[in-house]
């Protein structure tokens, strides 16, 4: 079995329908469990005190924004490549849950921020970028809304998203890049020695795991009424012809 049946709009939405309500609640339900834990039964930090628990939330938010648009970078460029439509209706289903991801991140990035920096904001490169990032993601529902023909703002778009892709690369390793900035390094990384005490990792991981979950989901659900309402403009065009 090739993974490009699935590009047919049909067997798509066959396939993926059933498994929503799975992800959804057990993303929920994962959810649930990571931020009571991470909110109700881990410590306050030395230096940061309570607020560091807003990390659960402003962690798995950043990351889903960025990787949200990797994602629909991804499908953009299966579109411009193999022309499937799932592809290029899979990123248009993408971005609005990017915005309220990255929307989510700034604004606890915010919150998280001014205790620390006594600051709500701040032009450091990777706040800058992020920022950018979310004017994209605003660009990119807005191209899609601005062209009639389907086709032409498919590949308007995915040009559009290759171009901020480079913003959601900065947005991730703008702290590498640049020594000067607020922000600190990434809290999570490969290397345990840069990662913040087990106390507060293992929490974090399963709200990461269930805001992983829930964005595919909502994914899965957005793109099959996406490919449901390009049929329904199809026989709008039929009957009026």
């Amino acid at each position: 079995m090739s993974i490009w049946e699935y590009a047919n709009p049909k067997k798509f939405i066959a396939t993926t329908t059933p498994l929503v309500p799975w992800l959804m609640w057990t993303s929920v339900a994962i959810l649930c469990v990571g931020l009571t834990w991470g909110f109700f039964f881990t410590p306050d930090d030395a230096r940061q005190g309570s607020t560091v628990k807003i990390f659960y939330l402003h962690v798995p938010s950043a990351m889903m924004a960025i990787n949200a648009w990797i994602m629909m970078l991804i499908a953009s460029l299966i579109w411009l490549v193999r022309r499937h439509h799932v592809s290029a209706l899979a990123a248009k289903a993408a971005a609005p849950i990017g915005i309220v991801m990255t929307v989510m991140a700034l604004f606890t990035g915010a919150i998280w921020g001014q205790p620390m920096w006594g600051t709500w904001w701040a032009w450091d490169p990777r706040l800058t970028s992020f920022l950018i990032l979310f004017l994209f993601y605003l660009g990119y529902v807005a191209l899609w809304a601005a062209i009639e023909d389907s086709d032409t703002a498919a590949d308007l778009t995915s040009v559009l998203c290759i171009v901020g892709s480079v913003f959601a690369v900065l947005s991730r390793y703008a702290v590498n890049f640049w020594n000067q900035g607020l922000h600190q390094p990434a809290s999570l990384s490969l290397d345990k020695e840069e990662n913040v005490a087990d106390v507060f990792w293992y929490p974090a991981l399963v709200c990461i795991a269930g805001f992983v979950l829930l964005f595919v989901a909502l994914v899965l659900m957005r793109t099959a009424t996406e490919i449901r309402l390009r049929r329904m403009r199809a026989l709008e065009m039929r009957m009026r012809g």
